[in-house]
């Protein structure tokens, strides 16, 4: 029976889900529709929200790339690889490779989302070479699920964003918050920890649980993974350029510098863990693994190419973010609608429930922890407060909603899926199960934090 569902949902997916990217133009229209009768904008304010949205999130684009791009580039460091290539011998059943990729591609994740997203795929990609009889969809799957611990982890945006003092803190909850809520209460709250463990363990499982039988397993050609790999050739008689692109002693001052910083800001400045120090610590750990700065930066352009549809479709994500957050003449604003509603039903004890139920919502739409909170916090923190709910729940509840939903929306899914030469239907299907699985434990687990 199981079986049976997993292979209807696998069908509808391959049916009826377009390219990403054509996905997110099905959302913009869904998006400028609806908030004409709800917001009682006409389609010129409609389609000027829109563009005036389309840029609005340029420098948090930017970070979400470098995050990626750092993180992958740090994935592919040959000792991080080799490290990848013994552990992908370990699992000698398809089940069980299943079952290893899930929780390596969750831990991963909870630490880096890039990091996790790339590690998993190309552990993933190792196992297949390796081990016959697996299917590569559910491969690929199982490495993209433990996507949905990364907001309530060490890369969440919305966390760490909570955790940087400053005047935009203030300014984004209307006052609420006029001091950092600090990743205690947040990433590291034990009852935060005990979500992401179970969430973690239920994925496992059931990921191998869902492994096709006989003539329904998808494996993939071994040799059609294998890529070239730049490889060192020593120079004879080098110019002085050469040398100092291949001089490891660059690739340490460099490094030294950035972590000295890190140290001098965290160590004794009181500074957090916030996003940019997130992007710096995966940078220069990057930079001292790969050894020679020509090393780093030929990994590094490598990995920017999964950056690209990232790029491609933030604007469009912004511009839909522009639609709901905006208000015409009627003074009405799209998000406002949305999160009112969750607002009006609450009690202190379901609020961080519905709270991440709205956040679920919205990130079909904005799949972007910045759009989230640039919707979400002048609204939700301040209603938080009015119940009494701690701001770190409220906001531990929008990051989970804003990861749940990633496991049916494929934005994300770009880098992985390029990566493992697949589309985002051969995986969605799977996805599906997971993200039932891991709602029911968010939810449960939310209701019991605040109760």
């Amino acid at each position: 029976m199981f079986q049976k569902i997993i292979r209807a949902c696998v069908r509808i997916v391959q049916r009826y889900l377009p390219e990403p990217f054509i996905f997110a133009i099905i959302l913009t229209l869904i998006a400028a529709i609806l908030a004409m009768p709800i917001c009682q904008q006409n389609p010129i304010e409609v389609i000027e929200h829109w563009g005036d949205g389309v840029w609005g999130l340029l420098a948090f684009s930017m970070q979400m790339a470098l995050v990626l791009v750092c993180g992958s580039t740090l994935a592919a460091a040959p000792v991080v690889k080799k490290g990848i290539g013994r552990l992908a011998s370990l699992p000698k059943t398809p089940a069980g490779a299943i079952a290893l990729v899930t929780a390596v591609s969750a831990v991963a994740c909870w630490i880096n989302w890039g990091f996790g997203l790339i590690v998993g795929v190309i552990f993933a990609k190792e196992i297949a070479r390796k081990l016959k009889g697996v299917d590569y969809r559910l491969l690929i799957a199982s490495a993209y699920s433990g996507f949905v611990v990364w907001h309530a982890g060490l890369s969440g945006s919305i966390p760490l964003t909570m955790a940087t003092s400053g005047d935009a803190l203030t300014n984004a909850t209307n006052g609420i918050l006029t001091e950092p809520v600090a990743i205690s209460r947040t990433i590291l709250d034990p009852h935060n920890i005990v979500m992401i463990l179970l969430v973690i363990v239920a994925l496992v499982v059931v990921n191998a649980l869902m492994h096709p039988k006989g003539d329904n397993v998808v494996s993939v050609d071994p040799e059609l993974l294998y890529e070239a790999e730049n490889k060192y050739i020593k120079i004879e008689n080098p110019t002085p350029a050469e040398r100092m692109e291949n001089s490891r002693i660059l690739s340490w001052i460099v490094a030294l510098i950035g972590f000295g910083y890190l140290v001098v800001k965290l160590g004794f400045r009181g500074g957090s863990l916030d996003l940019n120090t997130v992007i710096m610590l995966f940078l220069f750990t990057g930079v001292i693994l790969h050894g020679t700065p020509l090393a780093y930066v030929r990994a590094f352009t490598k990995a920017a190419s999964g950056a690209a549809g990232i790029i491609l479709q933030f604007p469009f994500y912004a511009g839909i973010m522009g639609i709901i957050t905006g208000v015409g003449e009627s003074g009405i604003c799209f998000g406002t609608v949305i999160s009112d509603a969750c607002i009006s039903i609450s009690t202190p004890q379901t609020y961080p429930l519905l709270t991440f139920l709205c956040a679920a919502v919205l990130n079909m739409f904005v799949p972007s922890g910045g759009g989230h909170w640039a919707i979400q916090a002048p609204i939700m923190f301040a209603a938080g407060a009015n119940l009494g709910v701690d701001p770190g729940l409220t906001g531990i509840a929008i990051a989970w909603g804003d990861a749940w939903t990633n496991l049916i929306q494929p934005f994300w899914a770009i880098p992985a899926l390029a990566i493992a030469k697949l589309n985002a239907k051969d995986i969605m299907g799977f996805c599906i199960i997971d993200l039932i699985v891991s709602g029911i434990i968010i939810c449960g687990g939310l209701l019991l934090w605040a109760w």
